[in-house]
């Protein structure tokens, strides 16, 4: 009897193991791929990147240039904020397909806490007044402009107009990057859901940073060294 109960326990023992195992993974570190052209040249589709999480977890202030992946804010989402939903959650961490998971973006960080930015059609982005040096990494110069608060806005990912800001307060204020939040573009810039449509990101939607890609190719992700004009 005891060999019977001995061998049912390590039956069970073997899968919680392995999900613990899994779980502890990916709270570190993660694969994820590219399934769009927002992040060209740098990214490609398909492209495959390891994400490391420790940034997030030990709350250190993010880089300018660095390449993050996050889950898009409510506005984005019709309003829907899943990020602590118990299901959605266990989908997170252990990877599983057959769960539940919030969509997750990739974009380079422009903007941190503090920072005041306006992007200017044809000529780029100018970040505390001072245009930035972006050509070793951008697709095109952007098409569109922001100057206030109220002209961020565009289409949310199911066809829906947003526009974040257009009816607050604050809606004619220069865009001023509040404590705790980030702004994004992807190097795409004409072709990219980011930060121009639904605005800031908040760290704590932030998943991690894109530190190597590992196919097809390996290749060490690292920031750009951001110049002004």
């Amino acid at each position: 009897m005891k060999s019977v109960l001995a061998i049912i326990g390590t039956t069970l023992l073997y899968p919680i193991f392995l999900l613990l195992l899994l779980i502890t993974i990916r709270l570190f570190i993660e694969a994820r791929f590219i399934p769009s052209q927002t992040m060209t040249p740098a990214l490609e589709i398909d492209d495959r990147v390891l994400v490391e999480k420790v940034t997030t977890f030990l709350r250190r202030p993010y880089n300018r240039g660095e390449i993050i992946v996050f889950y898009p804010p409510p506005v984005e989402m019709s309003g829907k904020d899943l990020s602590w939903d118990g299901m959605h959650v266990l989908g997170r961490l252990t990877g599983f397909s057959f769960l539940p998971s919030e969509p997750a973006f990739i974009k380079r960080v422009i903007g941190l806490p503090g920072d005041t930015i306006r992007i200017v059609s044809g000529q780029g982005v100018f970040l505390n007044g001072k245009k930035l040096d972006e050509t070793s990494y951008i697709q095109e110069q952007p098409h569109y402009s922001l100057t206030t608060l109220q002209d961020i806005g565009g289409r949310r990912i199911d066809g829906s107009t947003i526009q974040p800001y257009g009816s607050s307060s604050d809606a004619q204020k220069s865009i001023v990057v509040p404590p705790g939040q980030l702004f994004v573009l992807g190097d795409n810039r004409n072709n990219s859901q980011d930060s121009h449509v639904f605005g800031m990101v908040s760290e704590d939607h932030v998943i991690g940073c894109a530190m190597m890609k590992f196919w097809p190719v390996l290749k060490v992700i690292e920031p750009p060294t951001y110049r002004v004009e």
